[in-house]
């Protein structure tokens, strides 16, 4: 499996591996350090240039007030619980709505409190160094960019910036796998090949009824491939997919990791993006999985492959039958079975590639959906992390983070049915909050504040290195695609085929490929349009209806409260009880599963994908603009979301205030 000369693989893995100068913290080499075959240190923190250090400090206070708010958080519910179990001994009587609310209360908190469990280990420091591959006596490899159906020019700038990496070109082969067999990409690599002897065009045949088992398959076939290559197969397996540009120093920022640790089989950048659209209203950018819970599962020795940018030992993936076939996430799914097989993953938290986030709403769902189908499939196939023989090797943090991550995907579906129990309980018009004296109410009022307080700066703090705006269009995406999830989860996995089940990504009804061209300022398709397919064909219908069964829950019922109450203090505290309980969390529920409407009736413009590059007149090489690869937040925009949060975090305070004089 390995045709290399055993010299050669000698002088990788054992001059180069204790060979570690230490050279000053900047980016370019002195001339002693730019020796054959070494590696050079750079800092001792891979992502020492992204944070100042006053912000880094306060980032580690988040341990501590996720503590805290995870006890306020219970402590909120142990009183409510209580409380309801008094007010029904006192009044003889049951208040079903109320436990239903509790309920609803505590499933829209579980992923938070999740996340805040997570956060705990902030405090495990990561020993993940920023090194460099010098010199020209390097490993080989085989980087393999798959692509299957997209723009040729694409495909094309990823092609040449990998031609054009700042690696010997005589160690390293690109191969472009296409599983679209399209005539023009062939052609165009052909003509690269004229250019860059290292590259080569493969597409792999396909046959009726024979599954071909999508991108795992293809990098499969890649693998065999290239045994019968001139030189054979390299030690070293790397992949970009279509779309992702990487940096010139990519490999040699990466394979280092590998050659420092003999038991070290996948090392993998996060994915970044140079055309996420102004204020990200999808939450496109995978900004806080890259910056805030991927280093912390590196932390842990959990880290994912993310599917693109990742160098692996070829051994490593021999060891378990090269890239899994049974799930839609080859790429969660391969680096955990590595780690059950015993092989350490790394996660390089350094800007190594850019590529392109998909540009419609369609498209949209139909990546983030496939995602949580695969972790579910990997999940099930793996029992959840839990035993067998395909991950006997697991440490416990490993076979958390397997059990975590299944969970949060699989828990949209209870999150989805406890978001359509809201309006439902709000509209009955019975009492959601249960007490037996006022003494009750008081203390239930100052605990939801405290858990409010304490959630708001552990929010402020545990976003910090994703950003403030991104981590709340995060906790907002994740109720209003909570629905889409849950959908594809059920079809998958519960609802026979006669019942409209299926086994992949989520599709919605009618083409997938919508022509809504939304993001051109220039071609996007008229309002009544984008309307009719975002809301009938991509069933956001169910947003509106939703939204405004909750507005209209809220209406009955102060109704109610102001028409059944005689006084103005037994109004307000009708008010309280049913549909004012603090923090109005119908208010940011109603709002979040609004995005899909707003997207469809005022889309972000986007410029021409060329003009987000520079590129260089003579290779051809493009490469994102600085501007491009940052996501530009815009003041009045911003501002209409974080009113909702002040006015929340305001009411709350209010009437923390107001239960000392009542």
């Amino acid at each position: 499996m390995h045709p290399l000369p055993l010299t050669f693989l000698q002088r990788s893995e054992e001059l180069l591996k204790p060979l570690f100068p230490y050279a000053p913290s900047s980016t370019h080499f002195d001339r002693d350090w730019d020796k054959e075959g070494h590696i050079a240190y750079l800092h001792r923190r891979d992502d020492h240039a992204q944070l100042p250090t006053w912000k880094r400090y306060l980032y580690y206070l988040t341990p501590f007030l996720a503590i805290a708010t995870l006890a306020t958080y219970w402590t909120y519910f142990t009183l409510r619980i209580l409380f309801v179990i008094s007010a029904q001994r006192k009044n003889k009587e049951t208040f079903p709505l109320a436990w239903v609310f509790i309920g609803v209360e505590i499933a829209t908190a579980f992923p938070i409190f999740l996340q805040l469990f997570w956060s705990v280990f902030i405090l495990r420091k990561r020993n993940r160094p920023q090194l460099r591959l010098v010199g020209s006596d390097v490993p080989t490899v085989d980087v393999f960019i798959t692509c299957c159906g997209e723009d040729v020019d694409l495909i094309l700038d990823t092609a040449r910036a990998t031609c054009e990496l700042d690696y010997p070109q005589d160690r390293y082969r690109v191969v472009i796998l296409d599983d679209a067999n399209c005539s023009d990409l062939r052609q165009a690599i052909g003509n690269l090949e004229e250019v860059y002897p290292n590259i080569v065009y493969r597409s792999r045949p396909k046959f009726p009824g024979v599954p071909h088992h999508f991108k795992a398959g293809n990098l499969n076939y890649g693998i065999q491939e290239v045994l019968s290559m001139p030189g054979g197969a390299s030690q070293y397996v790397a992949a970009l997919d279509a779309d992702m540009i990487p940096e010139a120093h990519w490999l040699r920022a990466v394979i280092p990791h590998l050659l420092q640790d003999t038991k070290m089989a996948l090392a993998c950048p996060p994915q970044l993006f140079y055309n996420v659209p102004p204020n990200d209203p999808l939450c496109q950018s995978l900004d806080f999985f890259v910056h805030v819970s991927e280093p912390i599962k590196d932390a842990l020795g959990v880290a994912w492959c993310t599917g693109s940018g990742y160098v692996a030992r070829r051994d490593a993936l021999e060891e378990i039958g090269f890239f899994p076939i049974g799930s839609v996430a080859e790429d969660v799914a391969t680096s955990t079975l590595l780690l059950g097989r015993g092989w350490k993953t790394a996660y390089i938290h350094e800007p190594l590639q850019f590529g392109t986030v998909p540009d419609s709403f369609g498209s949209h769902l139909k990546q983030r959906t496939r995602w949580a189908l695969g972790t579910v499939e990997t999940s099930f196939q793996l029992k959840f992390g839990l035993w067998g023989k395909a991950i006997a090797k697991m440490t416990f943090y490993q076979r958390l983070s397997t059990f975590i991550y299944a969970v949060l995907s699989l828990f949209n579906i209870l999150l989805t049915l406890s978001l359509f129990a809201l309006p439902v309980v709000l509209i009955s018009g019975k009492p959601l909050i249960a007490y037996s004296n006022a003494t009750q109410l008081r203390w239930l009022i100052r605990a939801c504040f405290a858990s409010l307080l304490t959630n708001r700066l552990c929010e402020f703090a545990l976003f910090i290195p994703s950003g403030y705006q991104t981590g709340q269009r995060g906790s907002r995406a994740q109720l209003w695609m909570s629905p889409y999830i849950a959908l594809t989860i059920v079809r998958s996995f519960v609802l026979p085929t006669w019942l409209g089940g299926q086994k992949q990504a989520f599709k919605p009804s009618g083409s997938l490929k919508s022509e809504l061209s939304e993001r051109d300022p220039v071609n996007r398709a008229p309002l009544l349009r984008r309307l009719k397919v975002i809301v009938l064909n991509y069933l956001a219908a169910y947003h509106i209806a939703y939204a405004y069964f909750c507005l209209a829950a809220v209406s009955l019922t102060t109704a109610r409260c102001a028409a059944d109450q005689f006084s103005l203090d037994a109004q307000l505290l009708c008010g309280l009880t049913h549909a004012f309980w603090p923090p109005l969390a119908w208010i940011v529920v109603v709002s979040a599963f609004w995005i899909p409407v707003s997207y469809a009736i005022n889309p972000p413009s986007m410029p021409d994908r060329e003009q987000l590059l520079v590129r260089d007149p003579k290779t051809g090489v493009a490469r994102p603009t600085e501007r491009s690869k940052r996501i530009a937040f815009l003041g009045p925009a911003m501002a209409v979301w974080e009113v909702e949060y002040g006015v929340s975090t305001l009411f709350t305070t209010a009437v923390f205030v107001a239960a000392f004089f009542y």
